[in-house]
């Protein structure tokens, strides 16, 4: 069943990441897992932006048009898709550095279970309020990062002082192709026509 490890890596994250090293499941698989996990995200900012409106800070709520929303949710949608598959082959090209040899498939893992609390904070969009949503984001991106110092070891099978300095690597090139795909959007907004906004 797909999403099938959703619920132990939050109950039991260490138990979990060795129940995945014991079965691994195929490639398909976890590219369904992170299609099925990134649409969290995209329809609730879309519903957000379209229905909500978001609050920054004293002022009214900024809406966007359905179709300008659209577009965002879309985009959105596919960026997050495109992150975790760059976060999969950075994982798998770093390890080969640290004397390990996984294959693209349990590279895609780590990096698919790692990224699911952080799109899980996409729920903390019906309530739309840029400091809730980005206090809701920190704890998710510290979930993130405490699930990939805590798989590393085991699913790639590394020592866990040489895990440390190898899950500090991809935290590393995780923020730098963080940073990437947000000029990348902003680039890509700009392409597609501006913003409409409803008042």
């Amino acid at each position: 069943m797909i999403l099938n490890h959703l619920w132990g890596i939050y109950a039991h994250p260490k138990e979990e990441w060795h129940a995945i090293d014991e079965r691994h499941e195929s490639y398909f698989y976890s590219l369904s897992h992170i299609a099925i996990v990134s649409l969290i995200p995209a329809l609730v900012c879309y519903y957000a932006s379209a229905h909500l409106g978001w609050s920054i800070g004293a002022g009214e709520l900024i809406k966007l048009s359905k179709q300008s929303a659209m577009v965002l949710s879309v985009g959105m949608y596919f960026g997050l898709m495109t992150g975790v598959v760059a976060l999969a082959i950075l994982i798998h090209e770093l390890a080969k550095i640290f004397d390990s040899s996984p294959t693209y498939t349990q590279s895609l893992e780590l990096a698919a279970y790692t990224a699911t609390p952080l799109f899980m904070v996409g729920f903390a969009a019906f309530y739309p309020a840029l400091w809730f949503v980005m206090m809701v984001g920190f704890v998710g991106l510290a979930y993130s990062v405490y699930l990939l110092y805590s798989g590393v070891p085991i699913l790639m099978h590394i020592p866990e002082d040489k895990g440390f300095i190898y899950s500090s690597s991809v935290v590393t090139c995780g923020l730098i192709l963080l940073v990437i795909l947000m000029v990348g959007s902003i680039i890509l907004w700009s392409f597609t026509g501006d913003a409409v906004y409803l008042s």
